[in-house]
This record gives structure tokens, C-alpha cells and sequence, in this order.
């Protein structure tokens, strides 16, 4: 993994000639990502994240940190105690560099040994799951992560409204496959990552998936296409 995303992160906090990240799917053109969003306090998050970040409670797992914005606010404006985690080794630099005073470079499947009260994946945290053949492995680990009284506060989007319809409404959507599966490729500074595969879901997708692996589900905010679920344990 080139960890483009994490280059970009740490060329913006040093300064050093940071430019725009650009991202595509399978059935998206390219889009520019401002790496300053990637940095953003909590009066620039959008009402999902911020729902998220005010549910949160107890000791946390921040999945998929980023440059921290998360992990700083609770960690510092909630006083909570915050672990942040994320892949890219150069993101968790970062985050330590801003003062994340717990943060680790690894994938979630292989994290272990540390239970939690809140578990948050935002900014689409349904991505990580990959595709639906991989969902129950991810929320099994997940699972195994929270402690028993705890929750996880996830969002993702329904992207039915990308695709195109007829005259009477109907969809034209992929036969070969759930149409969230996509993948994604991010750019930066003329190289290209490997695409990635990175899955949005629809509410009942997730619900029906989290109900058969031993959570309840509850829809906490709808916003346009997107939302927000949490997860507990039955």
C-alpha cells in the first residue's frame, strides 16, 4: 500500500507542498478531496459526525481516525479516553503529532487484547467491511471489541440515487452483485493507489446483517441518503 491518503495527511500538517487528494469508484469520475477537511474542528463536521461524536461515550475505539479530527474532539472537549486506529502508519504519525495521546497503525481485523464502551467508524464506516461476502467477519470482530453494555455508532449512504432510472422509476442497477459493492482508488501528486473495495449500504442491509450477528439495531439520524445506526449487543 502506497498509504497516499496518509502522505497527503502528513505533507498538509508539515506543509510540505500539500495539494488535494482526488478519489474515484467504479461508478463515480474523479472528485476532489481537500486534505484541510481531513483536519476539520467540530463546528465543520456535518450533523451525522457530530450526532456520532456527542452519542459517544466510555472508553473508545476510533476506527479509521484519519488525521485524528474525531479522536481530538472527544479526547480533549469530552475528556474521554480515546484509542485511535487506522491502516495508514503515516495518518496515526499525525495523530500523534496533534496529540492523540493513544493511537495505532493496524487493521482492525487484526487488532485485539482492549475492549470498548463506543466503537465509531465514520465517513462512510460501513467501507471497511470490503464487500457483503466479508460483512459477518467484520461484525463478528466488532462484536468481540465491545464490551457488553457498549454501542457502535456507524453511518453509511445509500447510493440507490447514482444510478440512473427509467420513465416509470424503476432502477438500473448492477445483476452481479449488491450495487454498494464498489471500488475505490485515490490519487495524489500523479501516483495511484490500488483500488480498494469499499462498500455503502442501505439501512435494512446493515440491520439485517448486524440482527444476524447478535445486534440490535437502531437508526439514530437520517440526513438526505445518508445516516447514522447504532449497534448493540442482544
Amino acid at each position: 500500500m502506497k498509504d497516499l491518503m496518509g502522505k497527503a495527511i502528513r505533507d498538509y500538517y508539515y506543509n510540505e507542498n500539500p495539494e488535494d487528494l482526488q478519489t474515484e469508484t467504479s461508478i463515480s469520475e474523479l472528485d476532489e478531496l481537500p486534505v484541510a477537511y481531513l483536519f476539520r474542528d467540530f463546528e465543520e463536521m456535518n450533523n451525522i459526525e457530530q450526532e456520532a461524536l456527542h452519542l459517544a461515550t466510555g472508553k473508545i475505539l476510533d476506527i479509521g481516525a484519519g488525521a485524528g479530527s474525531h479522536s481530538l474532539y472527544l479526547q480533549n472537549d469530552k475528556g474521554l479516553d480515546v484509542l485511535a486506529l487506522d491502516i495508514s502508519p503515516k495518518s496515526i504519525e499525525v495523530c500523534q503529532l496533534r496529540g492523540v495521546r493513544n493511537a495505532v497503525s493496524q487493521d482492525i481485523l487484526d487488532f485485539s487484547g482492549e475492549t470498548f464502551d463506543t466503537i465509531l467508524l465514520l465517513m462512510n464506516g460501513t467501507g471497511i467491511f470490503e464487500n457483503l461476502d466479508k460483512i459477518d467477519t467484520y461484525l463478528q470482530k466488532l462484536y468481540s471489541l465491545l464490551n457488553d453494555n457498549g454501542q457502535i455508532l456507524i453511518d453509511s449512504t445509500d447510493i440507490l440515487y447514482m444510478f440512473d432510472r427509467d420513465e416509470d422509476g424503476g432502477v438500473y442497477i448492477p445483476a452481479d452483485g449488491y450495487y454498494g459493492e464498489l471500488d475505490y482508488i485515490v490519487h495524489y501528486k500523479g501516483e495511484s493507489e490500488e483500488p480498494i473495495q469499499w462498500l455503502y449500504l442501505d439501512f435494512e442491509t446493515l440491520k439485517n446483517a448486524a440482527e444476524n450477528n447478535g445486534f440490535r439495531v437502531e437508526k439514530v439520524l437520517q440526513s438526505e441518503d445518508s445516516y447514522l445506526a447504532k449497534l448493540i449487543k442482544k
